[in-house]
């Protein structure tokens, strides 16, 4: 997952929602005559930039909510779907000549089709931000105990302290920016620190395999956890949002050229996340938690680096989120108004902007476990987003029957899609009063028995 593409699906639909438009005047909007075009290898890292982020770090988490074989195959299932429903989106698009995806579900479903997208474009964002609070809090506060020496008294060792000074400091007047289209160009670096994050897991893998203890579910091929293991992945894997603009970015655009770009670009984010989730559950098995980054000591420096990376793309990408969220309400509720005028128009964005911060920063103090709000974000949002809905629009766009060769792999790809929704709110709502399995800011017991390598 990687807010880059909200960011330019939300400049990218606001331009192109109106369905009465050609195909070729929509391709226009999105890729004026003065931007240049990428070549299939550019536009597959960008792809690649889209996808890789934050939700690669509760792979190793997901794994072990499925068990270990059953996840592997999961991540392989939802790569899969993921793939096939990205190409569903362009060939819808091909069929209603609508080329966003706000424009698309407006061209299938009429004005409740564009309604519940922006709905969804909400949420995602929304509890992203939320998701990026809790992770903020798990890493920097480790970080700043150990570059102050503080102990568990002082306060900088309290989670609420630690984001709050991040949100006032760092993402508050971030986000008060209104034109933030240069923020969304760090993907190049978040890729960088995603990598560096990924050498640094595998080299504790060699030198904590050993001294982590073991638990009764490691290495087990099936656990019950399978569903909300798919949310978790579908929200690793989303990034449905961009899809036409990065269509739109690459030479002589057509179908085929995009089907290959596509699963190139899943092949790799496949094997990455693969890898992230391996090497996780390989070091800490049972004990893997929904940030990764939870279960390595405080005094490991190694890894303090990697949070300090981690949490440097956390607090680059939130603003970008949050004008994706202020963009949804704004063309929601005000819309249809006269613009106003003066300082009335400020008013109301650092309003607007105030509220999204505020919000997010108190539903993320609630919570400290990251697994389940990534398992929240994956079936609420990203689920339907990345599944249903690019599913149901071919259904509806494409001509024949709904078992016709055409029809049928999107019908079995809507029905997976609607029953991992379903069946992840159910257990999210009947699990709601269990006890989570999150560190809540305590540090491992292995950690005090042996002595980690720095």
């Amino acid at each position: 997952m990687n807010t880059e593409c909200l960011f330019l699906c939300q400049q990218g639909g606001n331009v192109c929602s109106d369905n009465g438009q050609s195909t070729d005047d929509t391709k226009q909007l999105f890729a004026p005559e003065d931007q240049p075009q990428s070549s299939l290898p550019l536009a597959s890292f960008n792809y690649i930039n889209s996808i890789i982020g934050s939700g690669v770090i509760g792979i190793p988490y997901a794994l072990h909510q499925a068990g270990f074989g059953i996840g592997l195959l999961l991540l392989i299932l939802v790569a899969l779907a993921t793939d096939y429903s990205l190409v569903l989106l362009i060939r819808s698009g091909h069929l209603s000549g609508a080329f966003s995806y706000q424009g698309l579900m407006e061209a299938a479903f009429g004005k409740p089709g564009f309604i519940l997208l922006s709905l969804l474009q909400f949420i995602y964002p929304f509890i992203a931000m939320v998701s990026y609070n809790v992770a903020v809090g798990d890493t920097l506060t480790k970080v700043l105990m150990r570059l102050a020496g503080v102990g568990a008294g002082s306060l900088l060792s309290h989670r609420e302290a630690v984001v709050a000074l991040a949100t006032l400091l760092i993402t508050a007047p971030l986000c008060l920016y209104r034109d933030i289209a240069k923020l969304a160009k760090v993907s190049f670096l978040s890729l960088v620190f995603v990598a560096f994050i990924l050498i640094a897991i595998f080299i504790r893998l060699g030198t904590m395999h050993d001294t982590v203890p073991s638990t009764e579910d490691s290495w087990r091929f099936a656990n019950w956890g399978i569903v909300p293991s798919i949310g978790i992945m579908a929200f690793a894997f989303m990034c449905h949002h961009n899809t036409f603009i990065l269509y739109d970015s690459i030479q002589d655009a057509d179908q085929h050229r995009w089907d290959t770009v596509t699963h190139a670009s899943i092949l790799t984010s496949l094997v990455v996340s693969a890898l992230f989730g391996i090497a996780g559950y390989a070091t800490f098995t049972g004990n893997a938690q929904g940030d990764l980054l939870e279960n390595y000591c405080w005094n490991d420096d190694l890894m303090n680096v990697s949070r300090i990376s981690f949490s440097i793309t956390i607090l680059l990408t939130f603003p970008i989120e949050c004008f994706v969220s202020r963009e949804v309400i704004e063309n929601s509720f005000f819309s249809n108004q006269t613009p106003p005028e003066g300082n009335w128009r400020k008013v109301r964005h650092v309003g607007i902007t105030i509220f999204i911060v505020l919000t997010t920063y108190l539903i993320s103090m609630a919570t400290d476990c990251l697994g389940v709000v990534l398992e929240l974000n994956g079936v609420l949002a990203a689920v339907p987003l990345a599944y249903v809905l690019p599913a149901i629009s071919y259904l509806k766009l494409e001509e024949g029957s709904l078992f016709s060769h055409k029809k049928f792999p999107a019908l079995c790809l809507a029905i997976f899609g609607i029953i991992i929704a379903v069946l992840g709110i159910v257990l999210l709502i009947t699990n709601s009063n269990e006890v989570d399995t999150c560190s809540h800011g305590n540090e491992p017991p292995y950690c005090f028995e042996n002595v980690t390598v720095h």
